[in-house]
């Protein structure tokens, strides 16, 4: 005979619910460690932390608006032994770094309760808290400085040094040239030859004499001749100057004249006038 299960019963195994206290490494941990160790004071929280006795002090004169140079002895006294008494209980060795100033501060209230007694020669008594105050703003001068300090960059905090490594190597790599790289090469040769040319100057002498008989053979039997028709310009340059070299050689030696009717208007040669 087959039993059935009880009502209720789905047949599936029961599941317990774990409770997770904390995870290490991402694995669940169901109970701490017997042998965990936590410190007393690893939970603690510090609202306000201070420096030392004067950076208490400044705190709780700045905090309030007191006048640095007329300290309300009583109030402040009272304020300071308070937060000793608080650290007191926490850290003893802590806390005697700061009684001297509690003692320092009694000693300043006490002094100023009794009948003020002015030395010989001295106009007004000397405040028993102007030592302190000097002292309070001479702090106040260095913490305000070293704020600036640390406030301007740093290297290794705010910027670090740029660096950069260079992998040389002592292989001498050549460069590969193409067969692009040759037919360029050899154009460019080709066409800086093609500028190079060799210039010969032939020399050629021409008698002036010669030329001042052609041209007055030119002008026998004619009236008068223009003058740009007395020189032969497809002859060459040197044909053209040496032309009027003898023309003005002519003019110089009175053989002929040289007549303009008006400016601008045509030059006219001819042979001059002999006397008979």
């Amino acid at each position: 005979m087959s039993q059935e299960p009880p009502a209720g019963d789905t047949g599936q195994p029961e599941q317990l619910e774990l409770r997770i206290v904390a995870r290490l490494y991402g694995a669940p941990l169901e109970s701490l460690p017997q042998d965990l160790f936590i410190p007393p004071d690893a939970l603690e929280v510090y609202l306000e932390s201070f420096e030392g006795p004067l950076d208490l002090l400044l705190y709780l004169i700045r905090k309030q608006n007191f006048n640095i140079f007329d300290i309300p002895m009583a109030e402040v006294t009272r304020q300071y032994l308070a937060y000793i008494e608080q650290i007191r209980e926490r850290d003893l060795e802590l806390a005697s770094d700061y009684l001297l100033m509690a003692a320092l501060l009694i000693d300043i209230k006490s002094r100023m309760l009794l009948p003020v007694k002015r030395a010989d020669g001295e106009e007004e008594a000397v405040d028993p808290r102007a030592e302190l105050a000097r002292r309070l703003i001479e702090y106040e001068n260095m913490k305000l400085a070293a704020q600036r300090l640390e406030a301007l960059p740093q290297l290794g905090r705010d910027f670090l040094p740029a660096a950069a490594i260079a992998q040389t190597s002592d292989v001498v790599r050549l460069p590969e040239v193409s067969l692009d790289d040759l037919r360029n090469a050899w154009a460019d040769i080709l066409r800086r030859a093609s500028l190079v040319q060799h210039h010969r100057i032939s020399r050629e002498e021409l008698s002036v004499r010669d030329f001042m008989t052609r041209i007055l053979r030119s002008l026998h039997n004619r009236r008068f001749a223009e003058f740009e028709d007395l020189f032969e310009i497809e002859q060459g340059v040197q044909t053209v100057v040496v032309t009027f070299i003898a023309l003005l050689e002519l003019a110089r030696e009175s053989l002929v004249e040289i007549t303009q009717a008006e400016a601008f208007a045509p030059i006219y040669v001819r042979l001059a006038y002999q006397p008979s």
